[in-house]
C-alpha cells in the first residue's frame, strides 16, 4: 500500500482525498498558491507546500515542475491529480511515472488518447463504439468551422479538445452565431487547459446525458459501477446528477457499460474512469467523451454502490486486484448531488467571488433510511476567489427512492445558509421542486424548456406563498412573546392584535391568527386554516415548524417589519403589517425594473478577455460588446440597447471590479 500521497489539487476534491488517505493511514500532502493558504485543504493535510507564482500568472496548479520538485524532495510516492487542473494531462501522468512517483490515475498512453476529444472519438469509432457524426480532426479557423458546419448541418456542438466541465463549448444554431462562438470556445479552451484546439459535432437536441463509471486494475480486469444521469446543466456544465437514471433501464445500463469496458480494454485502462454518453429520444446512444479521472459526482456512485472511489484509485495504483466480481456489486435506492456555485442564476449564472461572511452547511447525517453528505473545501470566511472554479460545494442525499431522496435533498437546501456572495441555493431547490423534474421528465434541454425567460420570473404559486406566509407570522407573533415574561398570558390578551396583512413582494395576503395550546392557528383566504407549531426558533440554526401536517426547516434572518427568508426556490423579504395599514400598499408604487443607464458595467470581478467595438462604433440590441474572464470561463456581455460608443475606460488584459463602468454610449 501507498504509503503518502501529494494532492495536486485544491478545493473540495483535495479535502475529499485527504479524507480517504486518513482512513487508510496514509499521509497526505497538498500544494497551494497564496489565494489558498488558509484553505480547508491546507488544514486537513499533514503538510503542505506553497506554490510559487511565475510572472504574475495564476497558473500555479498547473506548474508542473514545481509540483514534481516538491513530490521529490520530500520523498512523496504518489501524486493524485484529483480533477480538473493536471488530472488529464498525459504529459505530467508520465512525468510523474518518469521520476519513479506512483501516478494515482490511469496510464499516460490511456490518458493520452481518450484525454483528448478529438484522439478518442476516432479511437472510439475504430473500437466499434457508437459515435455521434462530426468531424472529428481539429477546427483551425472560423473558415473552416464554416466548412464544417456545412458538412454536419445545424445545431451543432463547438467543444474543446483538450478538457471537460463545460468549459469550451458552445452550441450553435444558426451560421450568424458561428463566429462569436467559434472565439469564445477557443479562447476559454485556452484559459481552462491551455489548449486552444476545438472540434465540431452534431448537437443531439433533447438528450440525456449519461455516464458509466468503470474501474479497472493493473491486470486486466473491469469492473462497472452503474450510471449517472448528468442531464440538469446550465452552460453545458452539470448542476444536478442522479445514480440511478430515471430514464434508462437495466437492458440499456448494460448495454452501455459493455461499450464503457470495451472502450476501456482498448487502451487498456486502469483506475477509475468514466465513460459519457449522449441517449436520444429514442433511448438511441452515442459515446460523447471519457474522462480519465476521478469525477465531480463521484459520491453519487459512491452512495448508492457502498464503494470508495479513492480508495479503489489508490489500492489500484499500488498494484493491487480488484478483490470484487460484477455480479457482487449491488446498487441500492437514489443517491443526487447538487453543485452549490458561488453564482447569479438571475443574471445567466454569473460566477460571484468575495467572502463567505456566513456558511452553514445542513448537518451530515448517515442513517440505514436516509444520509446527508457535504463535500466542501470552504468554510466560513472563505475566500471564493475569481481565479477558480466557483463550486463551493457538492450537496448529496441518499434515500430508499427517488421521491424521497428529492425531498430530503430540499430540506438540506433549505436548511443550508450562505451569505456574503450570490449563490444558487434557490435555483436548485426551484429544480428538485419541478414537476417535470419530479417525473423524470427532463433532458439537457430542460432549463430552456422550463424556464424561458430565466430564472428570476420564478415564483411560489398563491398557496405556497400562503402557506409560507402563515408560517412567517407565526414566527413573527413567536418572536414578540420573546419579549415578553408570561408567553401564555401575553397570547390571550384581548390588546394583542390578531388580523395581519403579509407582504411577500410576489403577493399579499390578510391573515387571521389565534394562539392554544402551543399551536398558531391562522386562517387564510377562502377559510384556509394553517394550524402551526414551533419545534425549533433560532437566528443561528435553520427554523423548523410543522404546519398542519407538514414539517418544514428553513433558513431566516430578522428585518425591518418581517423577516428574510429563503424556501423552496422563494427568497425575499416579507412584511407583516396589521391590517388596518394595508390600504396604504394601494397607493404606494412598486419599483420600477426598468433600466434606462447609458453605460455598460462589469458585473463581476474579472479580466478583459475581448473587446469587439470601438469608439464611435454604431451598436445594435444583442450585438456582441466584450467578454470578461472570470473563475476560467468566458462571460459575454451583450448590448441590451441600441446606441453610439461614446467611450471606453478599459482595454484588453485590464482586470475590472464588479460594478467597473467599461464603456458608454449615446
Amino acid at each position: 500500500m501507498i504509503k503518502s500521497i501529494l494532492i495536486a489539487n485544491r478545493g473540495e476534491i483535495a479535502c475529499r482525498i485527504i479524507k480517504t488517505s486518513k482512513k487508510l493511514g496514509i499521509k497526505s500532502s497538498v500544494i497551494y498558491s497564496s489565494e489558498d493558504e488558509n484553505s480547508l485543504a491546507v488544514q486537513m493535510a499533514d503538510h503542505a507546500f506553497f506554490l510559487e507564482s511565475k510572472d504574475g500568472e495564476k497558473k500555479e496548479y498547473l506548474d508542473t515542475d514545481q509540483i514534481i520538485s516538491i513530490a521529490l524532495k520530500n520523498k512523496i510516492e504518489a501524486i493524485h491529480p484529483g480533477y480538473g487542473f493536471l488530472s488529464e494531462n498525459a504529459n505530467f501522468a508520465k512525468l510523474v511515472e518518469d521520476n519513479g512517483i506512483k501516478f494515482i490515475g490511469p496510464p499516460y498512453t490511456a490518458i493520452k488518447i481518450m484525454g483528448d476529444k478529438i484522439i478518442s472519438k476516432k479511437h472510439a469509432k475504430n473500437s466499434g463504439v457508437s459515435t455521434i457524426p462530426g468531424v472529428q480532426d481539429e477546427i483551425k479557423s472560423f473558415e473552416d468551422a464554416v466548412k464544417a458546419s456545412k458538412k454536419i448541418g445545424f445545431p451543432l456542438m463547438i467543444k474543446a479538445s483538450a478538457g471537460g466541465g463545460g468549459k469550451g463549448m458552445r452550441i450553435v444554431y444558426e451560421e450568424k452565431e458561428l463566429n462569436d462562438k467559434f472565439t469564445s470556445a477557443k479562447n476559454e479552451a485556452k484559459a481552462s487547459f491551455g489548449d486552444s484546439r476545438v472540434f465540431i459535432e452534431k448537437f443531439i437536441e433533447d438528450p440525456h446525458h449519461i455516464e458509466i463509471q468503470i474501474i479497472g486494475d493493473q491486470f486486466g480486469n473491469y469492473l462497472h459501477l452503474g450510471e449517472r444521469d448528468c442531464s440538469i446543466q446550465r452552460r453545458n456544465q452539470k448542476i444536478i446528477e442522479e445514480s440511478p437514471s430515471p430514464f434508462i433501464n437495466s437492458k440499456i445500463r448494460n448495454l452501455m457499460a459493455d461499450q464503457a469496458i470495451l472502450l476501456a480494454k482498448s487502451v487498456e485502462y486502469f483506475s477509475a474512469g468514466t465513460v459519457e454518453f449522449i441517449v436520444d429520444k429514442n433511448k438511441d446512444f452515442y459515446f460523447l467523451e471519457m474522462n480519465t479521472r476521478l469525477q465531480v459526482e463521484h459520491p453519487v456512485t459512491e452512495l448508492v454502490s457502498g464503494i470508495d472511489l479513492v480508495e479503489l484509485m489508490i489500492r489500484i495504483s499500488s498494484k493491487e486486484k480488484l478483490k470484487m466480481k460484477q455480479n457482487e456489486i449491488s446498487f441500492e435506492g437514489c443517491a443526487m448531488e447538487a453543485r452549490i456555485y458561488a453564482e447569479d442564476p438571475a443574471r445567466d449564472f454569473m460566477p460571484s467571488a468575495g467572502r463567505l461572511v456566513k456558511y452553514n452547511p445542513p448537518k451530515q447525517t448517515s442513517k440505514k433510511s436516509e444520509i446527508i453528505r457535504n463535500d466542501t473545501g470552504v468554510f466560513e470566511g472563505s475566500i471564493i476567489s475569481l481565479h477558480y472554479d466557483p463550486m463551493i460545494s457538492k450537496l448529496c442525499a441518499w434515500s430508499k427512492n427517488r421521491d424521497l431522496t428529492i425531498d430530503l435533498l430540499n430540506t438540506a437546501i433549505n436548511s443550508f445558509e450562505i451569505e456574503g456572495i450570490k449563490n444558487n441555493l434557490s435555483f436548485l431547490s426551484v429544480i428538485l421542486m419541478n414537476k417535470s423534474f419530479r417525473k423524470g421528465n427532463f433532458s439537457t434541454k430542460f432549463l430552456e424548456k422550463e424556464y424561458p425567460n430565466a430564472y428570476q420570473n420564478y415564483s411560489l404559486n398563491n398557496a405556497e406563498l400562503q402557506k409560507l406566509s402563515a408560517a412567517v407570522l407565526a414566527l413573527y407573533k413567536n418572536y414578540e412573546y420573546l419579549t415578553t415574561d408570561n408567553y401564555y398570558e401575553f397570547a390571550q390578551s384581548e390588546v394583542i392584535e390578531n388580523k395581519y396583512f403579509v407582504d411577500t413582494s410576489l403577493n399579499q395576503f390578510h391573515l387571521d391568527w389565534n394562539f392554544n395550546d402551543e399551536i398558531h392557528e391562522i386562517k387564510g383566504n377562502k377559510n384556509k386554516v394553517f394550524k402551526i407549531k414551533i419545534l425549533h426558533f433560532s437566528f443561528s440554526e435553520p427554523i423548523e415548524l410543522k404546519i398542519n401536517s407538514e414539517k418544514l426547516k428553513f433558513w431566516c434572518r430578522k428585518v425591518t417589519d418581517g423577516f428574510y427568508v429563503r424556501w423552496n426556490g422563494f427568497e425575499g423579504n416579507i412584511k407583516i403589517y396589521p391590517s388596518h395599514l394595508s390600504s396604504y400598499f394601494t397607493i404606494v408604487p412598486r419599483k420600477s425594473n426598468i433600466n434606462n443607464s447609458k453605460e455598460i458595467v462589469s458585473p463581476m470581478p474579472g479580466l478583459l478577455v475581448s473587446l469587439d467595438i470601438g469608439i464611435g462604433d454604431k451598436i445594435e440590441v444583442g450585438q456582441r460588446l466584450c467578454a470578461i474572464e472570470a473563475m476560467k470561463m468566458e462571460n459575454v456581455i451583450y448590448s441590451e440597447r441600441s446606441g453610439i460608443i461614446k467611450s471606453i475606460n478599459f482595454k484588453l488584459g485590464d482586470i475590472m471590479s464588479d460594478g467597473d463602468t467599461i464603456l458608454e454610449f449615446v
